[in-house]
């Protein structure tokens, strides 16, 4: 047996749900197992990306005693659209000088 954490977070509330599965269960296994899908129906794990430790992992990777398997939540913006519209504003500034 082996001892996890399934960690799910929205803005204003956090989950951590500590789990004790079988050697060979899979991350989708485990999270299943947890609850924590009940608890959050929003989360589609056809969609929603996973990792273990803040590498990203498929559904059907191996667990480790310890490991800490996250679900992530989609982007609300690309990080790089931001850095790209905040570099042109900064531009339209320094061109209006």
């Amino acid at each position: 047996m082996i001892h996890v954490e399934v960690a799910f977070a929205l803005p204003n509330v956090q989950r951590v749900i500590k789990v004790i599965a079988k050697d060979d269960s899979s991350v989708e296994q485990i999270i299943r197992q947890s609850g924590i899908l009940a608890m959050f129906p929003e989360i589609d794990l056809s969609k929603n990306k996973v990792g273990i430790y803040s590498r990203n992992v498929k559904l059907d990777a191996n667990v480790r005693d310890g490991d800490r398997i996250e679900i992530y939540r989609p982007l609300v913006a690309d990080p790089r659209e931001i850095r790209r519209k905040r570099a042109e504003k900064a531009k339209q500034a320094e061109a209006k000088k």
